[in-house]
Formats: structure tokens, sequence, C-alpha cells
């Protein structure tokens, strides 16, 4: 476990360097999760915006729950069933606690759906402007490419899209690899064929 652990210690230590010397990849990086950030405070509105709405109906339904109650109520006590009234009574006064605890919890719902939809918003505006740095680290970066001489044919260029990096090597030395593999084949046939 000790080589697996050293192994990614210096991996992590290697891509926080990377970052650090290309700057427009920390970028990237932060805007990748801002957009992870937001899909996930989306997801949580709809979800709170479902949970509201079930409470409002389940309110709706104590509320036509407590009006039939408090009808039978009013029923008992006026044909003198007060056997009927008391208990009848008790069970309206529970369903209002009831009615009121679920207002509180939707009054709670409400705040945390603002909450989560002002962070959605500073989310929204915080990735502006790391789009905008994106583009301004672009626009820098082609600048100074530009201004640099242009590469030898020997050299390496790199194109950065992400993560992802290709290396394109040139094209004569595509050209004498190939060439070197094909004579490697090509003897090693012949050498089959003696046999």
């Amino acid at each position: 476990m000790g080589l697996f652990e050293d192994l990614s210690s210096f991996l992590e230590t290697r891509l926080e360097e990377f970052i650090r010397d290309n700057p427009q990849l920390e970028l990237q990086v932060l805007e990748e999760n801002l957009l992870e950030q937001e899909e996930e405070t989306l997801r949580l509105i709809a979800d709170l915006k479902g949970r509201e709405k079930r409470l409002q109906d389940e309110i709706l339904a104590t509320a036509q729950e407590i009006q039939r109650w408090h009808e039978r109520v009013e029923k008992a006590k006026a044909a003198q069933r007060l056997d009927l009234a008391k208990p009848a009574e008790e069970h309206e006064a529970a369903l209002l606690r009831q009615g009121n605890q679920l207002w509180g919890q939707m009054e709670v719902l409400k705040q945390r759906t603002q909450q989560t939809t002002e962070l959605h918003q500073q989310i929204q505006i915080r990735k502006r402007e790391v789009k905008a740095k994106v583009a301004e680290a672009q626009a820098n970066r082609v600048n100074t490419q530009a201004a640099q001489s242009p590469p030898t044919p020997g050299e390496q260029q790199w194109q950065t899209a992400g993560w992802h990096q290709t290396a394109k090597p040139p094209v004569d030395l595509e050209r004498e690899f190939q060439k070197w593999e094909t004579d490697e084949e090509l003897e090693a046939l012949k050498r089959q064929m003696k046999r």
C-alpha cells in the first residue's frame, strides 16, 4: 500500500505543479467545478420545489380534514352529543397542530429554495467571470505564441484541449519510423523463410 500512496502523492504533486505552470488549465478546472456546482444547485432547487409542492398538497388536505372535523364538532354540539363533540374537538386540535407543523416545514423549504436560488445566481456570475478569464488567457496565449519564432521541424508542438494533450510528430520523423518498422518486418519475414 505504501508504494501506491507514494505514487499517488507524487502524481498529485506533479499535477498541481503542471496546473500552476499552466494557469489556463487551472481556469478550466475552476470552470468545470462551477459547472458541476451549477448542475447540483439546479437539482437541489428542483428537489426542494417538488418537496414544497408535496407539502402544499398535504397542507391543503389537512385543511380540508380540519374543516370536515370542525363541521362534525358543530353538528355534535348542536345535537347535544357531547360524547362525540369532545373527542372530535381533540381530533380537530391535533389536525391543527399537524397543519401548523406542515406550514412551518414549508416555510423552511421556501427559505432553503430561496437561498439555493441565490447561490445558483452567484455561481452563474462566477462562471461568467471565469469564462471571461479563460478567453483572456487563451487570447494571451495565442498572442504570445504569435510573437515567438515558429518552432523548428524537430520540436514538438503541444495542443491543449482541456486535459487531453496530443503531440504530433514531425512528418519526416513519422516517415522514418514507418520505413524502419517496415524494414524490420521484412527482415523478420526473410529470417522466417530461411528456416
